[in-house]
């Protein structure tokens, strides 16, 4: 007999309407503030609206790219087990958790005009690569979002079932058939949740423009809000450009939900074992050279950052300890309470999914509509919320580490989601049978489910806030600097060696934060 699913709890029920009534009122406060205090009478001009249809082109051109080419990857590792692929799964973060001007030194030194690759053009007698444009914008987001993608198809093949893989091998299935009955039908639940991220990433994209985007013909919404805010100090036409924007977000957020097809692949014992169906020679080698090719994309821009910060260590500037303190406070916090929203969130979703699936959609929309929002806006609408009670410029760090947790709160929510709907889907009527509640049921059926992606989503969520040159660079007085401040300052003075000795701690703590938190995770399992 069914055993009929039990109510939500009141804790699950009341921390998740408080993590969901915190999100919107962070998104649409600040939007709210400012259009009511802004002149929103003129209209915008020709440029504005070519910089709507460009931001649309490159973020639905940068996510079909880097979706597409993360499923063979994220294939690859799912199915081969090799001596250093720890390592390897642990750097295909490295990228996307790179501060964003860092990293595009490094894609400068590899695919600029006077990069490697450059060079090696010229001395075959072929002209210089020019990647500023469309081109540059398109090949830093792939850099940063086709490591993502891959780690979060990774964690879709890693729920299904190891003994489905060798009932197909005893069937005689052939790769391919394996391929449609097993692997299609988690990549089409998986797909649509990972473009949307990237999408969403790549619309709110700012320093990829700035530095890549080659002038007026390939300006970003984000850039024009800057524009407006920092030079011609346009609330309106700031407040129009961020509603414009989250408005765009909001129809492909939604789509993308409506798009994903749920599936359930029932319960294993989740044995890790080799896989039958892969083991000819064809199918290893070409495994082999996607690694080797992922493995070269990604990796030579960070050997240029290295290579280029480690001499100039000696270099560091005076102020190096206070924006080390000021970065890792930052970070911490916004880890911990992106994370925090993440889980209350995913849980009263979860809880909602199998009572009221459009409510739970609704909900998850809005937990993924945080990155629908500029930083720009949401950090201007605060600072004019806080001014009438408190110095906005004094808390400036503060600020900066809420809009950080925001932002990076629906790349925790899509990584915790899946895992509890896997969790309740599996263990979800035998917990209920046996009236296991609270604290045992978290304990012995939610935490060993969600411990790998919450602290993936953990590490992220720092990694991210170490980088991040946004907010701060808009309100931060003379005396408070973060790391990514900080070296942005000293390329502004044109101060390249200790820039550079910056970068590199920049780069080895944000990656130290990551490791610890997705290790902490991944301890005694293999992802």
């Amino acid at each position: 007999m069914a055993v009929r699913s039990k109510p939500i709890t009141s804790i699950t029920r009341w921390s998740g309407l408080a993590a969901l009534l915190f999100v919107v009122l962070l998104v649409v406060g600040p939007l709210i503030t400012l259009w009511l205090r802004a002149d929103t009478s003129s209209a915008l001009t020709s440029a504005d609206w070519a910089a709507v249809q460009f931001t649309l082109f490159q973020a639905t051109l940068s996510a079909i790219i880097s979706v597409i080419l993360a499923i063979p990857v994220a294939r690859a590792l799912a199915r081969r087990s090799f001596r250093g692929r720890a390592i390897l799964v642990t750097l295909l973060g490295a990228p996307f958790l790179l501060p964003v001007i860092v990293a595009i030194f490094g894609l400068l030194a590899i695919w600029g005009r006077s990069g490697l690759v450059s060079q090696v053009s010229q001395s075959f007698g072929m002209e210089r690569l020019n990647i500023y444009g469309l081109v540059g914008v398109l090949l830093a987001h792939v850099f940063f979002n086709l490591p993502l993608v891959t780690r979060l198809i990774l964690q879709g093949w890693g729920h299904i079932p190891v003994e489905h893989f060798r009932l197909s091998a005893q069937l005689g299935m052939s790769p391919k058939d394996v391929f449609l009955r097993l692997e299609l039908p988690m990549l089409r639940a998986i797909l649509p949740g990972a473009f949307l991220l990237v999408f969403l990433l790549c619309v709110t994209s700012f320093a990829v423009a700035l530095t890549l985007g080659g002038g007026p013909k390939a300006t970003t919404i984000e850039l024009a809000i800057y524009q407006a805010l920092r030079f011609e100090f346009d609330l309106g036409k700031a407040a129009v450009l961020g509603l414009i924007q989250f408005i765009i977000c909001t129809v492909i957020a939604f789509w993308s939900l409506r798009a994903a097809v749920p599936v359930s692949f029932g319960s294993g014992l989740s044995v890790i074992t080799r896989r039958w169906d892969v083991s000819s020679k064809v199918l290893i080698w070409q495994d082999a050279l996607v690694l080797v090719a992922v493995t070269g994309f990604l990796g030579a821009p960070l050997v240029a950052v290295i290579s280029r910060g480690l001499p100039a260590l000696g270099n560091l500037p005076a102020t190096i300890w206070p924006a080390i303190v000021n970065s890792l406070t930052v970070a911490l916090f916004s880890a911990v309470l992106s994370v925090i929203l993440a889980l209350a969130l995913a849980g009263f979703i979860d809880d909602l999914k199998s009572r009221h699936n459009r409510m739970s959609s609704v909900v998850e929309g809005v937990g993924l509509l945080m990155l629908a929002a500029s930083p720009f806006v949401l950090g201007t609408g605060l600072f004019i919320i806080i001014h009438p009670i408190a110095d906005p410029f004094a808390l400036a760090l503060p600020v900066t580490a809420l809009v950080n947790a925001a932002i990076s709160l629906p790349l925790a929510l899509r990584a915790l989601l899946p895992a509890m709907q896997h969790n309740r889907q599996t263990y979800g009527r035998l917990t209920d049978s046996l009236e296991m509640q609270g604290w045992a049921r978290f304990r012995l059926t939610t935490w060993p489910a969600i411990r790998k992606p919450l602290g993936f989503s953990t590490g992220l969520a720092a990694a991210l806030s170490m980088g991040d040159l946004g907010v701060i660079t808009l309100f931060a007085p003379p005396d408070v600097e973060t790391l990514p401040l900080l070296m942005y300052r000293l390329m502004g003075a044109y101060r390249m060696d200790e820039a550079a000795s910056v970068a590199l701690i920049l780069v080895a703590l944000t990656l130290t934060l990551f490791w610890i938190f997705d290790r902490g995770g991944r301890l005694g399992h293999q992802t």
